[in-house]
């Protein structure tokens, strides 16, 4: 007998850890290949991850409800013979990466670790270890996050370690106070849960100020925020006002806000807006949505010409398809066109049309109903919300003209479709001026101004509205 180990797989573009939801095997049970051992989740999704084996469920190494890194053990099978190998396939090569003088960014190596380990190899180096299970439905690479160091110390703690800290707001005094039994006394997740339990026992006493840890997503460089112990909101254990709710904010919305928050903190946000004139695209969606229905079974709706355009216009400006790693510029070859749907609860995804450029209209408008529907029923798949090198927001949708969205990081810009109406608009018919009644909409592009300077952002977003106003009423669909 021999015993095989099933780490969590990868979950897409900087994820660097999931949540066990729930177990669906115990301790004893007979595993077949393909049989479903737990679900997990990230904040874009809820996935199940099968057993790659056949065999007995050894030991289970982690709880629900708690985070475990990308590549690192979530239970131990026991298998007949000899245990079959990890599986740790190559990288797909999917960038061109930019640099100054032309030079390359090192490509990512195969590495069979624990995360932990992985990123203590790598720290200094721009390098994104490939750590994963087989599974079917998980197979895209993660950006692993870049090493985090406070800025008065040369000591190294892994992402998981800073997440814990920021969750139980350990401040980075406290956090360097810690001692590490880990390699060259590093701080492991075992050392700071150890330290977490001591405190809540009282056996520590607090420190005279908080210098509140901010865990990275995707940042480059430590985000720290420091306010003092009297400042720090202590949550009351009753409420005497009657006329206030205290809502506490679901695992989704609280991912959303960190990621949010990141972003803001990450990238210089700039935003640069179009009046764009789309009469005949509302024209011409009028001539076939009916047919159209009739023939594929859902709507004909405006999003599938935006994402056609803004496809078009990055393939004209492809340095608005990239990503910043340091001061290194990483620009992709695929152009995957990220939609932020709203879901029933009010939450936020963002699915990816992968290799929009490549896809007829139709083909975009079939892609985007696929997703849309497997946003709204709660069934995508980790593959359908990685990879998106440049995301859309209607705002539109609910009446809104103008907004200005915050970048989906690691991608550097964002553009917001604002709602279509009728106005009065001077236009030229035969060298005349003439004033007529026009279907007008806001572009709003928001972009990462660490990279993208005002002349290219501004550019590109004209250049949308171009392709949206010479939209060709004799187009097929």
């Amino acid at each position: 007998m021999a015993e095989y180990r099933l780490l969590m797989p990868k979950m897409g573009e900087s994820v660097i850890e999931a949540t066990i939801l729930t177990w669906h095997k115990n301790v004893g049970d007979t595993i077949h290949e393909h049989d479903v051992i737990l679900e997990v989740a990230t904040d874009k999704v809820d996935s199940e991850v099968p057993s790659p084996v056949n065999g007995v469920l050894k030991q289970i190494l982690h709880d629900v409800n708690v985070a475990v890194a990308v590549g690192e053990p979530l239970a131990i099978i026991e298998v007949e013979g000899d245990a079959p190998a990890q599986y740790f396939p190559e990288k797909k090569q999917e960038t061109t990466q930019v640099v100054e003088e032309s030079s390359t960014i090192q490509q990512a190596e195969t590495f069979h670790q624990p995360i932990e380990k992985v990123v203590e190899n790598v720290q200094s180096n721009a390098i994104e270890p490939i750590i994963e299970n087989p599974i079917t439905t998980v197979t895209s690479t993660i950006q692993q996050t870049p090493q985090q160091t406070n800025t008065n110390s040369n000591k190294y703690y892994s992402p998981l370690v800073m997440n814990i800290a920021q969750v139980e707001q350990i401040s980075m005094q406290e956090l360097e106070s810690i001692a590490g039994t880990g390699v060259e006394n590093r701080v492991t997740k075992e050392d700071i849960l150890a330290y977490i339990e001591q405190k809540k026992k009282g056996l520590i006493s607090p420190m005279p100020k908080v210098e509140v840890v901010t865990a990275k997503a995707t940042t480059n460089t430590e985000i720290k925020q420091e306010i003092s112990t009297a400042k720090v909101a202590q949550p009351s254990a009753k409420t005497t006002d009657s006329n206030i709710e205290i809502i506490e904010m679901d695992r989704m919305r609280k991912l959303i806000a960190q990621h949010m928050t990141n972003s803001r903190k990450t990238a210089a946000h700039v935003s640069s807006f179009v009046e764009c004139d789309v009469t005949n695209i509302v024209r011409w969606r009028e001539q076939h949505k009916n047919a159209f229905q009739k023939r594929e079974g859902f709507s004909l709706s405006f999003m599938p010409i935006f994402v056609e355009a803004i496809a078009k216009a990055i393939k004209d400006f492809p340095m608005i398809n990239v990503s910043v790693d340091g001061d290194k510029i990483i620009r992709k070859k695929d152009i995957n066109i990220g939609i932020a749907t709203a879901l029933p609860n009010g939450n936020l995804i963002v699915p990816v049309v992968k290799n929009a450029d490549q896809k007829s209209l139709l083909g975009i408008a079939k892609s985007m109903n696929d997703i849309v529907i497997k946003a709204r029923t709660n069934s995508l798949q980790p593959d359908d919300v990685m990879d998106g090198t440049y995301t859309i927001s209607n705002i539109g949708t609910f009446g809104n003209i103008i907004g200005t969205p915050i970048i989906n990081q690691p991608q550097v810009a964002i553009m917001a479709i604002g709602s279509i109406t009728k106005k009065p608009v001077v236009i030229e018919v035969d060298g005349q001026d003439v004033i007529a009644i026009r279907h007008m909409m806001y572009l709003s592009h928001t972009y990462d101004h660490r990279v993208v300077d005002g002349q290219l952002g501004g550019l590109f977003v004209k250049k949308v509205s171009t392709y949206l106003e010479k939209f060709d009423l004799n187009q097929e669909i």
